[in-house]
């Protein structure tokens, strides 16, 4: 996939642009972006989605506002394989030697160390034979280590984004195991009621996958814990 650090801000405001007014996204919205990305769509591919789905809504003249970007999905989906389509062995090693623009190292140094911060202060759940401490104090001191290595030796970025999302499967792993079960119940029931509308929508795949971005991004608010990919600098 393209390295858009910038991917969930321009659909944001792609979304915010077609629609006509400045609509918050829900936690539904950001996860069903994250399942974007975590599929490789394209930002290119993802903005045709959305351009396509509001061209057809705006043809049927209705007075309702779109007011989820679930609606886009289908048109999403479609632009992506119509590009695939297109671009049959076109992708590829360019693509994985791109380098992010507007992002220097000093800037990725940062980001790290203030996720380690925000590690140590956050107040993960504790049962038996599971630390939470442990854990944020253990990720904390890789993501130093990594800021260290990054101004000595500028890693690829593509290698240092491996190493973050393999520490926040981990902690995600521990979130759940963690977790009450009544309350991972409740989120679960909660994505349910969101996701509902948009079951005849999407491919299964997808909707599961959203389940899951959708648990794990309420159990990060839940314990103040950052993102740990670039993607969210």
């Amino acid at each position: 996939m393209e390295n858009y650090f910038n991917y969930f801000t321009e659909i944001e405001e792609q979304f915010q642009r077609r629609r006509g007014g400045i609509l918050l996204l829900s936690t539904l919205d950001w996860a069903l972006i994250e399942t974007w990305k975590d599929a490789g769509i394209p930002l290119e591919a993802v903005l045709r989605g959305i351009d396509g789905a509001f061209e057809r809504y705006e043809k049927r003249r209705s007075s309702r506002k779109v007011n989820s970007l679930a609606y886009c999905a289908q048109s999403v989906l479609a632009a992506a394989e119509e590009m695939k389509e297109a671009a049959i062995g076109a992708s590829g090693s360019d693509n994985q030697s791109a380098k992010p623009g507007g992002f220097q190292t000093v800037d990725i140094v940062a980001f790290l160390r203030r996720n380690a911060d925000q590690l140590l202060t956050a107040k993960l759940p504790e049962r038996p034979g599971l630390s939470g401490l442990a854990a944020a104090r253990a990720t904390a001191g890789t993501l130093r280590e990594l800021a260290s290595e990054m101004e000595s030796t500028s890693p690829r970025l593509e290698d240092l984004e491996r190493r973050l999302t393999v520490l926040e499967e981990k902690l995600f792993a521990l979130l759940l195991a963690a977790t009450p079960d009544d309350e991972i119940v409740a989120v679960r029931a909660e994505a349910d009621r969101e996701l509902s509308p948009y079951h005849r929508k999407m491919p299964a795949a997808q909707i599961n996958q959203l389940h899951k971005q959708y648990l794990h991004k309420r159990l990060l608010e839940k314990y103040g814990l950052p993102r740990l990919s670039l993607f969210y600098m």
